[in-house]
């Protein structure tokens, strides 16, 4: 029972980190990437779909996205799916692909993305630590239940508060490295 619970634990951990990290990935940082838009949902004869799944995103310079979409019908209602995602893109389309050169971003926008930043971070280690209270919680039930001994579960509890510092470290990792990004001119 006990390995099960750290096992379940670090997987759950992992997600969160995974999670953590696409929702960086989405703060623009002045380089162009084609994680920027795929995500945004466009409408594709009514359904809301990703633009990642109606199109080719590709970055072929540092500050250009270009997106060919497979459906040319489809052009107008994904340039208006980035217009509507207030993310300071302007899309232009030359009826076969759509361009959106990416502005160079003020300091001022800059100190805002940080603070957009450590938020979004924050959000990932108040996933950890509620993975840590929910762990913790069941290793002492299983001590309750006398299913696992006092022992165990003081090893357990700190084996999880290992776990937590390890991931909560690498969600920092994370936030140092796109934070050096941000700032990078």
């Amino acid at each position: 029972m006990f390995k099960e619970v750290m096992k379940e634990t670090e997987n759950r951990m992992e997600k969160a980190i995974e999670s953590t990290k696409e929702d960086l990935n989405t703060i623009r940082t002045g380089r162009a990437r084609p994680s920027l838009v795929a995500n945004i949902k466009a409408s594709n004869y009514g359904v809301p779909t990703p633009i990642q799944q109606m199109a080719k995103v590709v970055a072929p310079e540092a500050r250009q996205i270009v997106i060919e979409p497979w459906d040319k019908n489809n052009i107008e209602t994904i340039e208006k799916a980035i217009l509507q995602e207030n993310l300071g893109l302007n899309p232009s389309n030359d009826g076969s692909v759509i361009r959106i050169n990416i502005p160079q971003l003020t300091e001022e926008r800059r100190k805002e993305l940080v603070k957009v930043l450590h938020d979004k971070a924050e959000k990932g280690r108040v996933a950890i630590r509620a993975i840590r209270r929910d762990a913790n919680d069941e290793l002492e039930m299983l001590e309750e239940e006398a299913e696992i001994s006092e022992d165990n579960l003081h090893r357990g509890l700190e084996n999880v508060q290992e776990l937590t510092d390890k991931h909560i470290g690498k969600i920092n990792d994370l936030v140092e490295k796109k934070e050096k990004e941000l700032m990078e001119v």
